[in-house]
């Protein structure tokens, strides 16, 4: 987020519902997975202070004092928008961190699992799915070819992966059109995984394609192919 100023900061604190301490809650999510990294607490001081510098400041209840997040450590959050809950005393800050959001050295501060209601599966946010593919994808590299399928997709450099893409694509196609949707769902699978080996096996990371995909956002289609066309 770029500053944003004084006027934009004061509009905000003057709709928000501070509580009898002069707080509102703040969520850090991060922009480009979505993933919740931290929850801290604002007051007004620190709500200016973000809005001024772009970078997360929040109040410490421990130690009733500003702070910016990352001051100590250099693991700075870059906010890039705020938004307010329906009831106008929490905030949600998208953000990209400079490093992991937690104390303990983990990227978020919500590690720790929890037991699920009774009778409710887990389900793993999309991101993190993906993510834990891909790392599996890069640890296979090198592997051998002989018992890792992974391995010998790898070994072939990036136009072994891509052929099978090209496949594999194909297949999810014809799925779409006349097959059931857990074909459909199946084929995207494996269009997505060998997708990420040949990202692997050009050096490109998932959060690259990330961040190209968050450049897009509020683009048309058709103004964004047309910009890729001429340049």
């Amino acid at each position: 987020m770029k500053a944003l100023g004084h006027e934009a900061a004061e509009r905000l604190i003057a709709d928000l519902k501070f509580d009898g301490s002069g707080l509102v809650t703040v969520v850090v999510q991060e922009a480009l997975t979505g993933r919740v990294i931290m929850l801290a607490h604002a007051d007004a001081e620190a709500i200016r202070k973000t809005f001024e510098t772009g970078l997360a400041h929040f109040h410490s209840r421990s130690r009733n004092l500003l702070w910016k997040k990352g001051e100590t450590s250099g693991h700075v959050l870059h906010v890039h928008d705020v938004h307010v809950d329906c009831d106008g005393d929490a905030l949600l800050y998208r953000a990209s961190a400079a490093g992991p959001a937690c104390h303990t050295g983990a990227e978020s501060c919500f590690f720790t699992a929890a037991s699920a209601p009774s009778g409710v599966p887990a389900v793993a946010p999309a991101s993190d799915v993906i993510d834990a593919l891909a790392r599996v994808i890069a640890s296979r590299q090198g592997g051998d070819p002989a018992t890792s399928y992974t391995a010998k997709l790898l070994s072939k450099g990036p136009g072994g992966a891509a052929k099978k893409v090209v496949e594999e694509a194909g297949e999810l196609a014809m799925a779409a059109v006349s097959e059931s949707q857990e074909r459909v769902a199946s084929e995207a699978a494996d269009l997505i995984y060998h997708l990420l080996v040949t990202l692997t096996a050009r050096g490109i990371g998932i959060d690259e394609v990330r961040r190209t995909l968050a450049t897009r956002e509020g683009i048309g289609g058709l103004v964004e192919k047309a910009a890729r066309q001429d340049a």
